[in-house]
């Protein structure tokens, strides 16, 4: 039986795996990419788009199906997944690179030094907790000084001492020093945006500090427009839960400042309103009440022998 027609006929339908072009199709697996360098057959083109566009997408397709069962794979639970190699593609960058950072002061220290930076952990064992606890922050190794609930005093200290108080203002003067180095190395760094925008916060400052906000001000040459603060309203209809939360917040909040505000002591039954105590203490600068009579006693004989 000759069955080469029907397997003439199966082929027919099916075009070949290798792609043979004039120029052979530049393949980036990395990318997943395919670049065909050969011209455009204009006659195919005019003709019938669809097919020519069809039939360059599937020349594409199939060399780059064809690279990739070429690279070594390694196993997954979805089966073999192929290892793409890195891209040989240069793409060009959409904006242009960094420019470096100037080095800062301890940089340029360490640097001249010979001084290796060793990034610390985040996270430092504590042996009393027997538990790994954060190096700064909350509940932080840094603030143990602080939470201690017996510290040693120096001999030398004064009366009034505070240990805890004493650690604290150290942990915040230590904050406010690293806060203004890096002020400083920002400034260093860029010092024309930074005295601008030093300028700028002067000036606003110096605008409102007027009665009128700096309404009525003479504008300078190309001053910008000062910002202001836009009041938000909330919408006027709303849900029923959004409604009833509103609510209970505006009470518990009236709740606690009423608790907040100092009530007057009640006064015991025939108890007078004022107290002459404190009166007489005020009135005679602490003297007391004789030395208070004594002096209108005084000033009322002054004045009859004036008259």
């Amino acid at each position: 039986m000759d069955v080469s027609s029907i397997l003439a006929s199966h082929a027919s339908k099916y075009q070949p795996i290798e792609v043979e072009k004039e120029t052979p199709l530049q393949v980036d697996a990395g990318y997943l990419a395919v670049t065909d360098p050969n011209p455009i057959d204009e006659e195919n083109y005019k003709a019938d788009l669809e097919s020519h566009l069809t039939s360059l997408a599937r020349d594409g397709i199939q060399s780059l199906l064809a690279s990739l069962f070429t690279l070594p794979t390694k196993r997954s639970d979805d089966g073999p997944l192929a290892q793409l190699p890195p891209p040989s593609t240069a793409l060009p960058r959409a904006k242009p690179l960094p420019k470096p950072k100037p080095p800062t002061k301890w940089e340029q220290f360490a640097k001249a030094k010979g001084i290796q930076h060793k990034k610390r952990d985040k996270k430092v064992w504590d042996e009393d907790k027997q538990d790994w606890i954060n190096r700064w922050g909350r509940d932080g190794k840094n603030r143990e000084k602080e939470e201690q609930w017996i510290t040693e005093v120096p001999m030398n200290a004064d009366v009034d001492h505070d240990p805890r108080k004493a650690a604290r203002d150290e942990r915040k003067s230590r904050i406010a020093k690293n806060e203004k180095q890096r002020l400083g190395n920002i400034a260093r760094s860029n010092p024309r945006d930074e005295r601008k925008k030093e300028i700028d916060r002067t000036l606003t400052t110096a605008r409102i500090s007027t009665a009128s906000m700096g309404r009525f001000d003479a504008k300078l040459e190309g001053e910008k427009k000062m910002r202001g603060v836009k009041r938000k309203f909330d919408p006027a209809e709303v849900s029923i839960e959004s409604e009833k939360k509103a609510s209970i917040a505006l009470l518990s909040k009236m709740d606690s400042d009423a608790k907040k505000m100092r009530r007057a002591p009640e006064r015991e039954k025939g108890e007078p309103v004022l107290n002459v105590r404190k009166a007489v203490r005020f009135a005679s600068k602490g003297r007391g009440g004789v030395a208070l009579g004594r002096d209108s006693s005084r000033g009322k004989g002054k004045t009859s022998r004036r008259k």
